[in-house]
């Protein structure tokens, strides 16, 4: 019977997405303390509001983020059903405390470029690990799949709508500066939850026609040490049966598999592009 590897017991994987909910949060929490509240950097979501709100009024960012969060929970919850687990509630309620607790820290820096690039990098890294813990920080995305709901709308263009009006808000309140570096933080936070999230090494795919597709299936097994999967295709012109050959190797291995393919066939039609996760033999777990 094959065994079960890289399989974690049903409780500590549990208890291992509240630590990622937990250190995520922290991470987005201390990125928005000492670099975005900071430099007056508004980058979407309930945290750009309460950054609004604290250069207007002076109110705590931690209470008003408390304060929009804990309510568009709960209305997810009755409008939406209870698809929000425990772990989005810790996530919603954990970040403005851990602001709270970073709030004597001030500014990492004053340059506001550095913050927009620094706070950006942070929000990303912890939003990403938030995910990983596969639970959210509740808040805008709460608000966009209520709307979603009864009005149709796609969720990336709510979501747009709402980031876009709050930046905005902070071009008026802060100067149009202050919104381009939120911009930039925006950009950056949604760069970095990719990479968390998929990671910076990223394989290659190879698909190959071949008129010697047999031998250089033979070779890829035998020669470049890769599972190769043939795929049944037809010529869109001639409608001829054209087998074709898909491969998946690590980075460093597709100059040895492009020119394996050229030795045995210099006219074979071959497509690399990038696989950015591949999960498997040979591969991460």
């Amino acid at each position: 019977m094959r065994k079960n590897r890289g399989f974690l017991h049903p409780t500590v994987q549990v208890i291992l997405e509240y630590l990622y909910v937990i250190i995520g949060s922290g991470l987005v929490a201390l990125a928005f303390s000492v670099f975005l509240l900071p430099n007056q950097i508004a980058s979407g979501g309930v945290s750009g509001i309460s950054t609004i709100l604290y250069g207007l009024f002076h109110w705590k960012p931690s209470y008003v983020q408390w304060a929009l969060n804990i309510p568009l929970f709960f209305a997810g919850l009755f409008f939406l059903g209870r698809q929000f687990g425990a772990k989005t509630l810790v996530g919603t309620v954990v970040i403005p405390l851990f602001v709270l607790i970073f709030e004597p820290w001030g500014a990492a820096t004053q340059d506001p470029l550095l913050g927009a690039i620094f706070g950006g990098l942070g929000v990303g890294s912890g939003l990403g690990i938030v995910f990983r813990g596969k639970a959210s920080t509740g808040g805008v995305d709460l608000l966009a799949q209520i709307i979603h709901k009864y009005i149709g709308m796609s969720l990336g263009t709510i979501i747009m709508f709402i980031d876009g009006t709050i930046v905005l808000t902070s071009a008026l309140i802060f100067g149009i500066e202050q919104a381009l570096y939120a911009l930039i933080a925006m950009f950056i936070t949604a760069k970095t939850i990719d990479v968390v999230q998929i990671g910076l090494g990223t394989s290659k795919m190879a698909l190959i026609i071949s008129d010697h597709e047999d031998e250089l299936r033979q070779g890829i097994l035998t020669h470049i040490y890769r599972g190769v999967t043939k795929i049944n295709a037809f010529g869109g012109y001639t409608q001829d049966e054209r087998p074709m050959l898909m491969v998946v190797v690590a980075q460093y291995e597709v100059t040895k598999l492009k020119q394996y393919v050229e030795s045995v066939d210099p006219s074979a039609f071959v497509i690399v592009v990038n696989a950015n996760e591949v999960l498997g033999e040979g591969f991460k777990r």
